[in-house]
């Protein structure tokens, strides 16, 4: 899960605060000038991944309410949810999966800044390329396979092919009983709305341009199916439109997110 700043005074009423992030990266003084931060070409982009990140937040607030203690981040990325809401994350034993290079250089960032590595976040390194289970090395880490929680990984299916997918669903099936798996998809593009087909287009140039090409699209049938074949118990879809309506309606402004980008929510 990426790391996203929305907090400048374009952005209120804030969907998501992430100051940690923009700390992390440091970017120069004159970031919201950037092409990628023209309101007019990246907003809805942007207002995506504000979206998911918001509605994955969510989601392990309501299950610790229910007793779920463990969240597990698949290509944590920049993600600084343990570093941003303590009183929560507290509650949790957070597992941030990535590759090693990441995550020793979000270490460095976090100890430079005075942040450290809070007791309750566990950093998993995996190396995917050489084809490491991060489901072994989760559980050497300390994760418990026989208490529930929740799974994230959003912003990666399109990378992957559909076996890894479904690799992925299928070692989800066997969490402990009350597991949810929250992942993100991408439509096929005839499925995207109209006035975004160019962006996402130019988005897929670059992807494939720096080595990392879209692979897999799906619709939410699709992955609903491939959710089944996988053994899960329970599967629902949760679209853009939702999200817009949970965290945008009432904007003055004008910012929501593009259908485009939807949501499987998977429970074992």
């Amino acid at each position: 899960m990426e790391s996203f700043t929305c907090t400048d005074r374009y952005s209120l009423p804030h969907v998501l605060e992430d100051e940690v992030g923009l700390k992390l990266v440091a970017p120069e003084d004159e970031w919201h000038k950037r092409p990628d931060m023209d309101p007019k070409f990246t907003s809805g982009f942007r207002a995506s991944i504000v979206a998911r990140a918001r509605f994955i937040e969510d989601l392990v607030t309501e299950q610790l309410d229910k007793g779920v203690n463990q969240y597990v981040i698949l290509g944590a990325g920049l993600d600084t949810f343990a570093e941003r809401r303590p009183k929560i994350a507290s509650r949790i034993k957070v597992f941030e999966v990535d590759q090693s290079e990441t995550q020793n250089w979000k270490k460095k960032r976090l100890i430079e800044l005075g942040y450290g590595i809070p007791e309750w976040l566990q950093l998993v390194p995996v190396d995917f390329e050489a084809g490491s289970s991060w489901w072994e090395k989760l559980k050497a880490a300390g994760f418990d396979a026989n208490r529930p929680a929740v799974v994230a990984s959003t912003g990666v299916s399109q990378y992957l092919t559909k076996e890894a997918i479904l690799a992925t669903l299928r070692q989800v099936a066997q969490l402990a009983p009350g597991s949810i798996l929250a992942m993100t998809f991408l439509l096929p593009f005839e499925q995207t709305e109209s006035k975004i087909k160019n962006e996402v287009k130019e988005a897929e140039k670059g992807a494939k341009s720096s080595g990392t090409p879209f692979i897999s699209l799906f619709t939410s049938d699709e992955m609903i199916e491939l959710s089944r074949v996988a053994g899960i118990r329970e599967a629902r879809h949760v679209s853009s439109a939702e999200l817009n309506q949970r965290y945008f309606s009432g904007r003055t402004d004008g910012l929501s997110l593009p259908k485009g980008e939807e949501f499987l929510i998977a429970t074992t």
